[in-house]
């Protein structure tokens, strides 16, 4: 999967000595929730959207240099670990910085969430299958043995969602006839959270994909 090829170059960065009359301005003309700032050509940080209705456009950006966000992501980032990026950041963009500490350019959450739905997780024909265990006691393996025991294939599986020393866990199968399968799963003491042989979670988390690019592009 070559997000790379997704980087965008033509959003502006600032410089630190900039007054934020051009950031005010950038923000109201754009739905990014952050844009950066360099020193001497280097990446010192971002200034968040959010920080919008504080700036005063008589001042300079250097007057928020200790408020700066700092994350980044590199070229050779792989695209779950820039995911993970927007996600702890509450952001829709991305620094990419290159190894003398220059903006390459950006990731835009649209983008990488579309290189995500075309991924054959979304794309391939199957069944979803959802399940939890304690978060000590399952491990990737174990599940994969656990379809493949049953004459199919795994296509993809994900963590959706940790609490309380438990873990849930989408997967997605190479087949549409899932009892033996969850029954297996129960052997192995999962809960079998959902089981369904006709896409219609899928279809539900396309459609929830579908929501987050329209209500980026607002």
């Amino acid at each position: 999967m070559h997000i790379q090829d997704h980087i965008v170059t033509n959003i502006p960065s600032f410089k630190i000595g900039d007054s934020l009359a051009g950031v005010i301005t950038f923000f109201e003309g754009t739905t990014h929730s952050h844009v950066a700032v360099t020193e001497n050509d280097a990446y010192l940080g971002l200034l968040s959207e959010n920080d919008l209705e504080n700036f005063d456009k008589n001042e300079k950006v250097e007057q928020y240099r200790y408020e700066l966000d700092t994350f980044f992501v590199r070229k050779e980032t792989s695209w779950l670990d820039v995911l993970e990026t927007f996600a702890r950041n509450e952001s829709n963009l991305v620094p990419i910085i290159d190894e003398k500490g220059r903006i390459d350019g950006y990731y835009d959450l649209t983008d990488i969430v579309s290189v995500f739905i075309d991924t054959p997780f979304f794309t391939e024909p199957g069944g979803i299958i959802v399940v939890a265990k304690g978060i000590k006691d399952y491990s990737f393996s174990e599940i994969a043995q656990i379809v493949e025991s049953n004459n199919t294939k795994l296509i993809g599986g994900f963590i959706t969602d940790s609490k309380n020393d438990v873990v849930q866990i989408t997967i997605k199968i190479a087949s549409s006839n899932l009892n033996d399968i969850l029954q297996t799963f129960r052997r192995y003491n999962y809960n079998v959270l959902f089981g369904n042989s006709d896409d219609q979670f899928l279809e539900d988390l396309k459609e929830r994909s579908d929501y987050l690019d329209k209500y980026l592009n607002v």
